[in-house]
């Protein structure tokens, strides 16, 4: 039994949905702007920020829970593009069970896991089963692994419907300030950094059947998912040998068992050095499965890194991409935390 992807929804500062950011991003329009907020050369950052007026407000049910601004702007991202995903989609879809990727960077106080799904119930509404539903704080990763999760269990019968998503502001004061104190911020004076940025995307995983029953769309097919872990990540004392995401590369193309090489890849790219070294190893040793001309998309120089939101949003994209004809598969999108997770998806076109 096969995984594909019936709806996607996505809210970044490309856009305040998965269309918008789409044309945005294929457009190449940097949606990068200086804030107030200024780094340790009192030079102002540079970051993604969706617009406050695009979001819906806090949930009443809300307005006196002991929040910290970060959550309070992840509850309001999500809430967003869970309306986006679900907008079109029968009323009387039954509500799945959520797999979350969370943030791995954090403020003075973590973010609960299981207290922010409660949260988010309450914001978004009955649009998942918070008994159902885990959330993960692993980074850009997180939502691809959780994806995999989905994957697998719907292939083994074991759900029909599956919520899947990644949800991070990297916009956060704290969170800036240790960035910039490890030299990791795009600015005047750092050249091999990136632009932090926020952002919210899900991803409807059905299982063929279960989309034929309710009548979903299909946007793509899923061929195989992976993930595993870079021993030499970038906080790491381990050296670097890149076999964290060769490994993962690797074991999705044999499970996929493509007719055709890979088309278009998107990758998690934001600016720094480490990313590109790594995908290059991940390239080599699986040379023989990519098109000569495999396009490359890395949306982060358009909308900055979106953290945990980051894995889930490019396969938002690919998806997009395939179902509207515009990007050729099979499609690989993969996604690698700061901490050591790696994760891949490699997704086909419906036919």
């Amino acid at each position: 039994m096969s995984a594909v992807i019936a709806a996607a929804g996505l809210v970044c500062p490309a856009g305040l949905g998965l269309a918008e950011s789409a044309a945005g991003a294929r457009a190449r329009l940097s949606a990068l702007r200086e804030i107030d907020w200024c780094d340790r050369h009192l030079e102002r950052f540079i970051v993604g920020r969706v617009p406050d007026p695009g979001l819906p407000a806090l949930a009443p049910a809300l307005a006196d829970a002991p929040l910290q601004a970060r959550e309070a702007r992840m509850l309001r991202l999500a809430h967003a593009a869970l309306a986006d995903m679900y907008a079109g989609l029968p009323a009387d879809l039954p509500a799945p069970p959520l797999l979350l990727g969370l943030p791995e960077h954090h403020t003075t106080r973590p973010i609960d896991s299981e207290r922010f799904l409660k949260l988010l119930a309450d914001q978004a509404g009955a649009c998942f089963d918070p008994a159902l539903s885990i959330a993960a704080p692993r980074g850009r990763a997180s939502g691809l692994m959780a994806l995999s999760q989905a994957a697998t269990r719907i292939a083994a019968g074991e759900a029909g419907l599956i919520l899947v998503g990644g949800l991070d502001s990297l916009v956060d004061l704290y969170v800036l300030a240790a960035l910039d104190r490890a030299g990791r911020i795009r600015g005047e004076t750092v050249s091999d950094g990136f632009s932090p940025a926020e952002g919210g995307a899900f991803l409807l995983v059905a299982s063929e059947a279960e989309a034929r029953r309710h009548r979903l769309p299909v946007l793509a097919r899923i061929a195989a998912t992976g993930s595993g872990f870079e021993p030499g990540h970038l906080y790491a004392d381990a050296p670097y040998l890149g076999d964290g995401l060769a490994g993962v590369v690797s074991a999705c193309l044999d499970s996929a068992g493509l007719a055709a090489a890979l088309q278009t890849v998107y990758c998690s790219f934001n600016g720094e050095r480490y990313w590109a070294r790594e995908f290059g190893v991940a390239r080599i040793r699986n040379a023989a499965a990519f098109a000569d001309e495999a396009r490359m998309e890395h949306p982060a120089e358009c909308f900055g890194d979106l953290g945990a939101a980051h894995g889930v949003a490019l396969a938002a994209l690919a998806c997009h991409g395939l179902a509207g004809g515009y990007r050729p598969g099979p499609a690989l999108v993969y996604a690698s935390s700061d901490k050591g997770d790696r994760a891949a998806v490699i997704f086909e076109r419906s036919t």
